[in-house]
């Protein structure tokens, strides 16, 4: 008797959860590794994800937006204050988060290129959901900043790099402290009250 055996061909999504999975348990991301495991050619690996930048842009979005939506479920109220809580929400959870401290530490140079570069996926992608947000809140009538959205949402996002990554863009410890003061800076570049 034989057992008819299915096997599935890998996805793009396939490689970008891997190498999710990988990052989070502080393993480094190989591409060749990768195909090999999947069992796919390395060209296909390359016109799917391209290179190892992009491969980790993307893991490290499904991570954030995972974080981004919850964070979004659970903040209630509108207007101010509910930009702020989503901001806090989410950056004090990557503020403790292992995974994320480890590979900044293990790489800082590589790790700010990936997390912060005006060229990353993560970077660009933050600053356009987060855009996406303060048009809700302007469109439904809770805030009315006094400076365009884009541009606000990205001082936002460079705001929660500063605080998340500070150890190696100015040499101390992240503290939730700093945090609280972005919350605080945020709240007032919306044209709410410190």
């Amino acid at each position: 008797m034989t057992t008819d055996v299915i096997t599935t061909r890998a996805t793009p999504a396939d490689v970008i959860l891997r190498a999710r999975r990988l990052w989070l348990k502080g393993q480094r991301i190989h591409l060749a590794s990768l195909s090999e495991e999947l069992n796919i050619g390395r060209a296909t690996l390359f016109r799917w994800i391209g290179n190892k930048d992009l491969l980790m842009g993307e893991a490290l979005w499904s991570l954030y937006d995972s974080l981004r939506q919850d964070a979004i479920d659970h903040t209630t109220g509108h207007g101010v204050d509910y930009v702020v809580g989503v901001f806090r929400y989410i950056n004090s959870i990557l503020l403790h988060s292992e995974p994320l401290r480890r590979f900044v530490h293990d790489d800082p140079e590589y790790a700010l290129k990936i997390l912060t570069s005006s060229q990353s996926t993560l970077h660009s992608r933050t600053v356009e959901a987060n855009t996406r947000i303060l048009k809700e809140q302007v469109a439904a009538g809770f805030i009315q900043p006094p400076m365009n959205l884009e541009s606000l949402s990205y001082f936002m996002v460079r705001l929660a790099e500063s605080c998340l990554y500070a150890d190696i863009i100015g040499g101390r410890e992240p503290r939730d402290e700093e945090l609280e003061d972005a919350c605080t800076a945020v709240r007032i570049l919306l044209g709410g009250n410190a």
